[in-house]
């Protein structure tokens, strides 16, 4: 749920300048493969008897220039956002392969499951599409706040960010309708749900904010690093990536205390718990960084694509996706 540090600044005509930028740089690229390996050692693997694939990335094509950005695990497969090409794939999990490709709206962005459905941000379109998860027919798209960044599904509703409004807008997810549009900090991008509160990543402002679910009340706003992009909840503290701070903080949920802040690679941007550790994909070293969530120890530095950006647990492999490449990793 993640973009690169432009998501701090309101002139977002400096985006389309960005991404021509980056279709250039990726037009001189050749030798497209629908498969590759890079190094990285995965000592869960060899755990379970994998030497075979221990000390290697499986690599998929979302797509030449196809800038994938967001990722989300539905249970069976892995849904990414093409964000140049408008549109999003399905993937099956057990070995990467695509099961189809559907349209959107226009820049998606972010994605969410709500165990039926998928729902996609379009970022230039100020919409959410709808799809349905068993065979991607498009629902519906429901008009959002300006400069949807971030969605969460909370078990009932779905929660949306607005990064041009500075607000989070609440749907019901059966109809789309909107429930309440709630102001936060500056610059909203990413959500988490910890089972009874949202919490919010002010990108703009270094802080994070905590929503009651039953109203959208603020519970409290807390200071993190520069320019925090992701946020992930462990099952009892959320953890938040400092795209700025080159940093990690964990909070308590409970009440928002600090418990401690963790240097991790150049430019943190997606996080994901696999129910013992954290995963942050670090597009400023091309690597997945994995910490440990008891007290936020390195254990290890998986090398992926160009620039990573989201990150995904399938409940067995962490998937990534390489923003500059048009692959999503499978470690």
């Amino acid at each position: 749920m993640l973009i690169y540090g432009l998501v701090a600044r309101k002139n977002y005509k400096v985006r389309f300048t960005f991404w021509s930028v980056v279709l250039v740089l990726i037009a001189g690229a050749t030798g497209w493969a629908q498969v590759s390996m890079s190094t990285g050692m995965n000592y869960e693997k060899v755990a379970l008897k994998k030497w075979y694939v221990a000390n290697q990335v499986t690599t998929f094509l979302t797509g030449p220039f196809s800038l994938p950005l967001g990722i989300q695990f539905d249970g069976a497969n892995i849904w990414v956002t093409n964000s140049h090409d408008n549109t999003v794939i399905k993937l099956r999990a057990a070995d990467g392969a695509k099961l189809g490709t559907f349209s959107t709206g226009n820049s998606p962005h972010s994605v969410a499951f709500d165990g039926a459905n998928i729902w996609v941000t379009n970022l230039i379109d100020s919409t959410v599409s709808v799809l349905r998860a068993a065979d991607g027919t498009a629902l519906a798209a429901f008009p959002v706040a300006p400069s949807p960044f971030g969605i969460v599904f909370d078990g009932v509703n779905i929660w949306v960010t607005s990064g041009q409004n500075n607000t989070v807008s609440k749907l019901r997810a059966d109809t789309g309708a909107i429930l309440g549009t709630f102001a936060v900090g500056n610059t909203p991008y990413s959500l988490a749900f910890d089972g009874a509160n949202i919490w919010v990543t002010n990108s703009g402002a270094s802080t994070v904010s905590k929503l009651r679910t039953a109203d959208g009340a603020i519970l409290g706003t807390f200071a993190v690093g520069n320019s925090p992009i992701d946020v992930a909840f462990d099952g009892i503290n959320v953890w938040v990536s400092n795209l700025g701070s080159d940093t990690v903080t964990k909070l308590r949920a409970a009440d928002g205390s600090t418990l401690g802040t963790f240097s991790v690679g150049h430019r943190p941007h997606g996080l994901v718990f696999d129910g013992t550790n954290l995963w942050v994909a670090c597009d400023g070293i091309n690597a997945v960084i994995k910490l440990r969530a008891f007290d936020g120890a390195i254990l290890g530095t998986f090398s992926v694509g160009s620039f990573p950006a989201g990150v995904a647990f399938d409940g067995a492999n962490i998937w990534v996706t390489n923003l500059f490449d048009g692959t999503v990793s499978k470690l």
